[in-house]
């Protein structure tokens, strides 16, 4: 059985980095502005599940805040909103994807489905340019 080569130490205080996956990237741009991506349809797809953007920030892996800001430039990238909210207090507070938002999620998923499928034959091919992984020696 292969062993896994250990994950080197982080620096203090940042979060642990994500493994990285084999695989194309859509980003949608249209001039300079990128109103979706990876992160951002991630996040939406999380406050559909969660119906909480803290929650789904939890999930995505980034801070409420980053979550707030990225939600709020989606709102204004698009006709209408994707992502509505409603304020806390004693009926509680919470956030959901609206009809337009999962048709534009939707959209961006075939998009992605199409990209894939295009070039899964060249990246494959690609990836044997890449040298191997370095191997990291173990501690003892």
């Amino acid at each position: 059985m292969a062993r896994k080569a250990p994950i080197p130490p982080q620096k203090p205080n940042r979060p642990p980095r994500p493994r990285v996956k084999a695989g194309p990237q859509v980003r949608i741009q249209f001039g300079a502005v990128f109103p979706l991506g990876p992160g951002k349809v991630k996040l939406i797809e999380a406050i559909g599940r969660t119906g909480s953007i803290s929650a789904a920030a939890r999930e995505a892996g980034m801070s409420y805040r980053r979550a707030w800001v990225l939600i709020d430039e989606v709102n204004r990238l698009f006709r209408q909103p994707l992502v509505e909210t409603a304020t806390g207090g004693k009926g509680g507070g919470g956030a959901h994807v609206t009809t337009f938002g999962a048709a534009a999620i939707e959209r961006y998923r075939v998009i992605e489905a199409k990209v894939t499928a295009t070039i899964t034959g060249e990246l494959a091919s690609f990836g044997e340019l890449l040298a191997p992984a370095p191997r990291i020696p173990s501690v003892k």
